[in-house]
């Protein structure tokens, strides 16, 4: 008997091996290959329109899509560039704004916004200077959309940066700008004799 065992083993393990055969294989559970289903754009007799396809729910909105405030996720509100950012400026947004804009911008925009950058070093365009009067006239919301979704030869930065973060990157850059052009008058009297 104890020889039989691997003879019976060896029996099983070639009847597992798979034999070609032109028959229907034997199926436990057929309803997993075979469901009642219909493919996209296929014909259907069930729906008065004959379409198997079904239009949205009206105010259906597809999950990741739902924009609850247009402006924070554009900067354009009413058909026009918002004017002010939408998050309280203070030092813990400046810090994340400077954080982001020396990993995302200062590559060709420099460290200042002067557009001076190591990338047009190396290339034959030069950015746009940050600190330039046509740039501090735009809104914040401008900016932001620049940043958003670019301009000329600026690639838009929505699928690298959050827009919490590029609301931080426009709080920055006014920062900037601001320095840049800041006086002794701009200080607090306190401070001027800590200036140098």
């Amino acid at each position: 008997m104890t020889r039989l065992w691997p003879s019976l083993l060896l029996l099983i393990g070639l009847a597992g091996c798979g034999v070609t055969t032109r028959n229907t294989p034997l199926e436990l559970f057929p309803d997993m290959d075979r469901q009642p289903k219909y493919k996209p754009q296929a014909a259907s007799t069930f729906f008065s329109d004959g379409r198997a396809s079904r239009s949205a729910v009206p105010g259906t909105v597809a999950v990741g899509q739902l924009r609850p405030d247009d402006a924070f996720e554009t900067g354009i509100s009413s058909g026009m560039y918002t004017g002010k950012n939408p998050l309280p400026v203070d030092a813990g947004l400046l810090a994340r704004g400077q954080e982001r804009f020396d990993i995302y911008c200062a590559p060709c925009h420099d460290r200042t916004g002067s557009g001076k950058g190591i990338v047009p070093l190396r290339s034959s365009w030069l950015p746009t200077n940050l600190l330039d009067q046509r740039i501090r006239d735009m809104s914040d919301g401008e900016l932001f959309n620049v940043a958003t979704f670019g301009r000329r030869t600026m690639p838009g930065y929505r699928f690298q940066v959050p827009q919490g973060d590029r609301w931080a990157i426009v709080a920055y850059v006014r920062a900037l700008q601001r320095a840049s052009a800041g006086t002794l008058a701009d200080v607090p009297p306190e401070l001027r004799p800590e200036v140098r």
